[in-house]
């Protein structure tokens, strides 16, 4: 909330509403003649904004994906804040039917829109051992990524892969046990749900499309979860803010002029909130201002 510096009668967009707790948060600070646009992927999450949020007048609400947020109208006029909180949704991990869990046995879905695209199951079905392998590796950094492929299409031919238990204990028979800290599924499990939702392709359009509607002096904080989301935010902020580095050997650039300012560089959770919520253990906040007066 302070990295978004939320102005009274300003116009903010959460792009990954979940179950409002940013929102609300955001409300707090808006006064009579702010706004606020939410939008999520998810049709549960999209419920239960019309349950509790839509009453108020200074509510928005649209069902998609924060990648499309230039396509909605409400967001035409400029927005003085964009929020996203990337990843998976707590509710989305406990409510052990969407999926997402290894740890909880439910049907292998993974997607984020259950109204559209492909389950996990239904990919793990038909894709090749090669374009397995690619996503465990590109998407999950899975060292052991050719070999669980393998063993994963082995399997498939007796058994079809329909449930998170049945996937999980799987991987965990080609990668072992270990130390017992991180599941040994977690690697392949976070990889398989990013592909499945497109989720660093959204990623680098949501903050292309953030970066257009957002006025001068305008503010967009991220939270990201794993390295590979970081490194997108981290390195488009760069890129809008720094110029690139000179080469002698071509011709002189244009001047740079930079379009966003690095507010904030990588914040993470303190002991305090960690004590209070464990899963904030790997969240990173970046915030960066639009170029401008604001």
């Amino acid at each position: 909330m302070d990295g978004l510096r939320v102005k009274s009668d300003g116009c903010y967009l959460d792009g990954t509403f979940g179950r409002g707790g940013h929102a609300r948060g955001i409300l707090d600070r808006l006064g009579p003649d702010g706004r606020l646009l939410l939008m999520d992927k998810d049709p549960d999450a999209i419920a239960h904004a019309e349950a509790h949020f839509t009453a108020d007048a200074r509510v928005s609400l649209h069902h998609g994906s924060f990648a499309d947020m230039a396509h909605w109208p409400a967001a035409g006029g400029g927005l003085d804040g964009v929020l996203l909180d990337l990843g998976v949704s707590s509710p989305q991990l406990d409510v052990a039917e969407r999926g997402f869990s290894f740890r909880q046995d439910g049907p292998l879905d993974m997607r984020m829109d259950t109204s559209r695209g492909q389950s996990a199951a239904e990919w793990l079905a038909q894709a090749s051992e090669k374009d397995i392998a690619d996503v465990l590796w590109l998407y999950g950094e899975e060292k052991l990524s050719r070999r669980i492929a393998r063993v994963l299409v082995a399997k498939r031919a007796d058994t079809p892969f329909t449930r998170t238990a049945q996937l999980a204990e799987c991987i965990a028979g080609v990668v072992g046990r270990g130390d017992g800290k991180i599941h040994p599924a977690t690697r392949s499990f976070q990889a398989i749900r990013i592909y499945i939702n497109r989720e660093l392709a959204d990623l680098e359009a949501g903050l292309q499309a953030a970066h257009d509607l957002l006025k001068p002096g305008g503010r967009l904080a991220v939270i990201s979860f794993h390295s590979l989301e970081d490194r997108i935010v981290k390195q488009f902020i760069a890129k809008c803010a720094k110029a690139p580095a000179g080469n002698r050997r071509m011709p002189a650039a244009a001047p740079f002029r930079p379009t966003l300012h690095d507010v904030s560089g990588a914040l993470k959770a303190g002991d305090d909130e960690l004590a209070e919520n464990p899963r904030a253990r790997s969240a990173v906040l970046r915030v960066a201002e639009k170029a401008g007066t604001a």
